[in-house]
């Protein structure tokens, strides 16, 4: 299956995506905020990466667009509760780039993974 990543500073929520993922069949690799997510991408090239846009160090937005400019066909999941920051990232949608609002429940990721995955 996929290599996933998950950017996403709340360890329960990082933890629930991460078995979701795995119980599904995916390779998935945590960042516990963006900066530790760059890291990670430069070791490596991800299928999808799902991350939140509010994290400490460097926000979802600035880590998908520094993973966008790597490779413009990143595929990426932005998810958020804060207005504000969810219109900074409608900004990025486009096909490989879907956003979720929070609360988000498994099945809603599941849906989208699958869907960029095609």
């Amino acid at each position: 299956m996929a290599q996933i990543l998950v950017a996403e500073d709340e360890d329960v929520t990082r933890d629930l995506v991460r078995r979701a993922l795995e119980t599904d069949g995916h390779g998935v690799s945590v960042a516990s905020d963006g900066l530790e997510a760059l890291e990670l991408a430069s070791e490596r090239a991800f299928d999808l990466v799902v991350t939140d846009v509010e994290m400490p160090n460097v926000d979802g937005v600035a880590l998908a667009e520094a993973l966008i400019a790597r490779n413009p066909r990143q595929r990426i999941i932005l998810m958020s509760a804060i207005a504000d920051e969810l219109g900074r990232a409608r900004a990025m949608v486009r096909g490989n780039v879907r956003i979720l609002s929070k609360p988000v429940t498994l099945e809603m990721i599941r849906g989208e993974v699958t869907e960029l995955l095609g």
